[in-house]
């Protein structure tokens, strides 16, 4: 019997669960709706996100809470940019920060030109800063990162170890990254994932860089999945996907799998025996009919 419906099955532990995050409104957003030609600015240097960002992080952190999610998430990658680090610490950090409490925040207050206060680390996934999943590179000012000596101090929490540099040697200011070549650092950015253990992965990074990424997706889905894959992310918007290592180059192994046969013992199924044993198909008993208790 052929499955119906479109439906497949695959091995759980050749898949990962994505929760992709866009960051929360940022300066840039708002400028650059007035007037195109500010993303050129360099007052937008490494834009932060704005009040009414924060209140999108409140929002979405609200959700991620009450949906079960923020229990669920192994792990936090992050685009090494201010608006960033700023929407991921502040959905998916711990509670209030509590003077007297030694780990490191994930975020010190007043961080980037905010009465935000300090996010603490108590209770909530790590967070490591990559590359790959940074917005599209060059020109625009507000998509140059600091260096990673300066977000050290505001992010002590972060892991900025995969950083190859302290200051910013990618963002060129003539040069704009081509929509192939984030497309083709966004297929690298998901194949660094599989190097990696953890199984359910929230990634907090930029529209530009989700659009052209996920637009390599979907071709071979119903069109209705496809405008839930490749349409532009809304501020602070937070979809959830799955991927499937169908190449098999994964070493994974799973952890649920369980092999059986403990203790070992016969359990050659039924209709294998008839086959080895073709004797008891001519021993097998004629079907009875069904009978009624009581009946005389």
């Amino acid at each position: 019997m052929d499955a119906t419906g479109g439906q497949s099955l695959y091995p759980l532990h050749r898949c990962k669960t994505l929760h992709l995050v866009r960051h929360a409104q940022g300066i840039h957003n708002v400028e650059a709706e007035k007037d195109h030609s500010a993303y050129l600015s360099h007052d937008l240097f490494d834009a932060h996100i704005t009040p009414l960002g924060w209140k999108q992080v409140d929002n979405l952190r609200t959700h991620v809470q009450a949906s079960g999610l923020s229990k669920r998430i192994d792990l936090v990658v992050v685009s090494p940019l201010l608006r960033t680090m700023q929407t991921a610490v502040g959905v998916f950090g711990g509670e209030a920060y509590t003077d007297g409490v030694s780990v490191p925040p994930p975020m010190v207050a007043n961080t980037g030109i905010s009465d935000h206060p300090a996010i603490s680390s108590l209770n909530c996934p790590p967070f490591l800063t990559v590359e790959l999943c940074r917005e599209r590179l060059g020109v625009h000012p507000c998509d140059k990162r600091r260096s990673i000596r300066e977000y050290r101090p505001l992010f002590p929490a972060i892991d900025f170890s995969l950083a190859k540099s302290d200051d910013d040697i990618l963002w060129k200011p003539d040069i704009r990254e081509k929509n192939e070549e984030v497309a083709a650092r966004g297929m690298k950015f998901l194949n660094w994932l599989w190097t990696r253990e953890e199984k359910e992965i929230a990634i907090v990074t930029h529209s530009g860089f989700l659009f052209h990424t996920l637009s390599a997706f979907g071709n071979e889905c119903h069109p209705s999945v496809r405008s839930e894959i490749c349409t532009q992310f809304a501020n602070c918007e937070l979809r959830s996907v799955v991927i499937v290592d169908r190449s098999l180059k994964s070493s994974a192994s799973s952890t649920t799998n369980y092999p059986g046969k403990i203790p070992h013992g016969l359990d050659l199924p039924s209709d294998a025996a008839t086959e080895k044993h073709p004797a008891l198909q001519k021993a097998a008993p004629k079907e009875k009919k069904p009978s009624l208790l009581g009946k005389m």
